[in-house]
């Protein structure tokens, strides 16, 4: 295993909510994360996946110092990247770099390609000499599969597809060791989505790049991702790599949320279980006791009301010795292949 240069550690961000207009008062709080702990090693791709609202996004932003954690900790290379600011959190950051998710809004409309890509070089001047970074953008251009010449053209002028590029080139300028990938394939039609998937992956060759790779779609965090987490409600509810998530899944609401992955196959769709959560999402601002899945879970007993279950092996493929060897976060873990070996 490589060496882990991200380690996040109780990370947790709860937004305030006040009452009032002249005396506010804060009478609650959205908890968007609460008690996230994540490794990232060199050279890997860390998937994050969940559905909409679960804190996936909250966590891209802690990463990348956009917001500051309620509590926790995130360590660059061994330094809480959380207690720096100037000088020191400045010389961090050139090293974590971030793709948002919409190529249409992260990108400034009135500025041209060339310094929207070299914006970076004016914050950090030691990073190219002021004479040389038309040549560097027009390199990144060419790198992220588009022609040079385009250098003063503006966004408005670009597909999605091209944007999203654009905005990998920016990420790249720096020579950033991490990348935090903000669902960046999500606003994009399938055939691009392919095309950017496969491109992160060849620069991610190319650069000697780690990837933070966050997303909602299984298929794609599947295919380029090492590792998998997956999130509910503010937490990592099961982790392990990329076959342990998708073959032989311990977590209930992960089994759920497989057995809603389309199959092409006829056949394969009528054998398959679908498994149907029943009720809503809980409110960010009201989470249930113990754990927070148990609401819509199909195994929940009492001891889930009162007790939080902590991420680790399950007890039961640990003794037995079975392939299960990953951290799951239920008291009632067990190993169920959801989709069918012909199918995948």
């Amino acid at each position: 295993m490589a060496e882990a240069i991200l380690e996040v550690r109780g990370l947790v961000k709860h937004y305030p909510l006040t009452r009032g207009v002249l005396l506010r008062k804060q009478v609650g709080s959205v908890k968007a994360v609460d008690g996230v702990d994540l490794t990232l090693h060199r050279g890997e791709t860390l998937g994050i996946v969940g559905e909409s609202g679960c804190g996936k996004s909250t966590v891209a932003r802690m990463l990348v110092n956009l917001e500051r954690p309620t509590a926790g900790s995130i360590k660059y290379r061994g330094e809480d990247i959380t207690r720096l600011s100037g000088r020191a959190l400045k010389a961090v950051r050139r090293n974590i770099q971030m793709v948002f998710q919409d190529p249409y809004t992260s990108l400034n409309p009135r500025m041209t390609v060339g310094d929207i890509i070299g914006e970076p070089y004016e914050i950090h001047p030691e990073a190219a000499p002021r004479g040389d970074r038309r040549r560097k953008v027009q390199e990144l251009l060419d790198v992220v599969g588009l022609n040079p010449e385009y250098i003063n053209r503006y966004p408005h002028q670009f597909s999605g597809g091209q944007r999203q590029r654009i905005g990998i080139a920016r990420g790249l300028a720096l020579r950033p060791e991490i990348i935090v990938a903000d669902e960046p394939v999500s606003a994009l039609d399938v055939s691009v989505q392919a095309q950017v998937i496969n491109l992160m992956a060849r620069l991610q060759s190319e650069f000697k790049l780690s990837y933070v790779f966050i997303a909602h779609d299984l298929s794609i965090v599947r295919h380029i991702s090492d590792r998998v987490g997956v999130m509910y409600l503010g937490r990592i509810v099961e982790t392990g790599r990329d076959t342990e998530i998708y073959d032989r899944p311990t977590h209930p609401y992960t089994q759920a949320l497989l057995s809603a992955v389309p199959v092409p196959d006829p056949e394969a769709r009528e054998r398959r279980e679908r498994i149907i959560l029943t009720g809503d999402v809980p409110s960010p601002t009201n989470v249930p006791s113990g754990c927070r899945f148990r609401t819509r879970c199909w195994k929940a007993q009492d001891v889930c009301a009162e007790e939080v279950p902590p991420l680790a092996v399950p007890s039961r493929p640990r003794e037995e010795g079975g392939p299960a060897g990953h951290e799951s976060a239920c008291h009632f873990a067990e190993e169920k292949q959801v989709v069918a070996a012909e199918t995948r």
